[in-house]
């Protein structure tokens, strides 16, 4: 099939089940002020994003466009990932459900289920992630084991066919929607902690498997803590070889970074929320403050920068090669720039942040204040990136452990 003949297709199915986006008016007091970094819902929103997500992700993979790259054998249509950018460019242009929830399932575990899962998790769960049968939520980070991920204590024990799974995770996001997680283990206490760890895709509709929301100081809950007792996973949901865990781990987060650093997995890039702030400092008379006006073109400058970082390193995966540690440098300046935008924004406005005195795009601006310092520790943090650019990609001396 031709690109010709696909975009044919793909049009067709498009102008079929869905319509053309409107043209939506951004200048200040259009629309809704909402505004914040991740999104944060009620249950009940959250039910009606995901059915609407799995319902246009089902009708999407029926019509061929589901996993275009994906490999035959597990319902993918093995054409060029040129073909996939083409499609997202065509669907671009249309309304259709938004696919945040299934971002992390995507970008991240199915990956990894690809490069290290038996075939019998393969079998079980790509076609079904790719279709939006099922969400994906990844089980990493706990209390005393965020950025230092190789300190982590829950315990996977063999028992005969199955593996009894101990412990607890936190900051997991999509939890509470999600079918099955990817989570690391503790499976022999007596290695280095670097080589004592497992990967398992795990139900988490199992017995034991407890999901509790984290209330975050923007007031939304947008992640969880789960406890694990005694649950138990089948042995071939294991993910590479025992004690192969690292490995795991690391083709999941280079892909996380990949997909935190691009704007992905519902984290905002700051782009819109700048023009946002331009239409403000324009409407509040302040947009003749030479100061501020350059704080406003250092920070889009910024962005533009990390944007072409971004599709420079896109571009590499595109053809083939696996994400490195300059994908740190994404979600490093992500983060830097979500920075600039909160502190811009509190510049801006000057009071008016801090009480709600109901004016459209003032006192709105303060969840998303509250919610940058989340992403800096989202995905690993400020300084663990910067360990990883410094060590990995500039060569300096490694930083010395902890525990020396």
């Amino acid at each position: 099939m031709t690109e010709t003949e696909f975009a044919r297709d793909a049009e067709a199915f498009l102008e079929a089940n869905a319509t053309l986006k409107p043209v939506v008016r951004s200048g200040y007091g259009e629309g809704s002020d909402e505004i914040s970094v991740l999104p944060e819902r009620t249950p009940e929103q959250d039910a009606k994003e995901v059915a609407a997500a799995k319902a246009w992700a089902q009708k999407v993979f029926d019509a061929g466009f589901g996993w275009i790259t994906g490999p035959k054998r597990y319902g993918g249509r093995e054409l060029p990932k040129s073909y996939q950018t083409l499609y997202g460019s065509i669907e671009s242009r249309y309304a259709t459900p938004t696919q945040a929830p299934r971002g992390i399932g995507l970008g991240m575990i199915a990956p990894t289920i690809l490069a290290h899962g038996t075939e019998t998790v393969k079998q079980r769960y790509l076609r079904a992630l790719y279709r939006g049968d099922i969400i994906a939520c990844q089980l990493f980070s706990e209390p005393g084991a965020g950025s230092d991920l190789a300190s982590l204590q829950t315990r996977a024990v063999r028992d005969g066919d199955e593996w009894i799974v101990n412990g607890q995770k936190v900051w997991t996001s999509g939890a509470h929607y999600s079918e099955i997680g990817e989570i690391l283990c503790r499976t022999d206490p007596d290695l280095p902690k670097h080589k004592g760890l497992s990967g398992f895709i795990v139900d988490m509709h199992a017995p034991g498997v407890e999901v509790r929301p984290l209330r975050q100081m923007t007031g939304g809950a947008s992640f969880n803590e789960v406890f694990f007792t005694d649950v138990r996973i089948p042995a071939d949901h294991l993910l590479g070889d025992v004690n192969s865990g690292w490995s795991v781990a690391l083709t999941t987060l280079m892909n996380e970074r990949a997909a935190i650093g691009g704007g992905g997995g519902g984290a905002s890039s700051g782009g819109s929320e700048l023009r946002r702030l331009i239409a403000l400092a324009q409407h509040l008379g302040v947009n003749d403050d030479r100061l501020l006006r350059q704080e406003i073109a250092d920070t889009w400058i910024n962005l533009q920068v990390a944007r072409y970082n971004n599709e420079r390193a896109l571009a590499k995966i595109r053809s083939g090669q696996l994400p490195g540690p300059e994908l740190s440098i994404a979600k490093l300046s992500l983060t830097q720039n979500l920075s600039r935008t909160a502190e811009l924004a509190a510049r801006i406005l000057g009071p008016r942040i801090t009480a709600d005195s109901g004016e459209w795009g003032t006192f709105a601006w303060s969840k998303f204040v509250l919610g940058v310092p989340g992403m800096r520790v989202a995905g690993g943090t400020d300084e663990v990136m910067r360990n990883i650019l410094g060590e990995r990609v500039l060569g300096l001396p490694k930083e010395p452990p902890v525990n020396r």
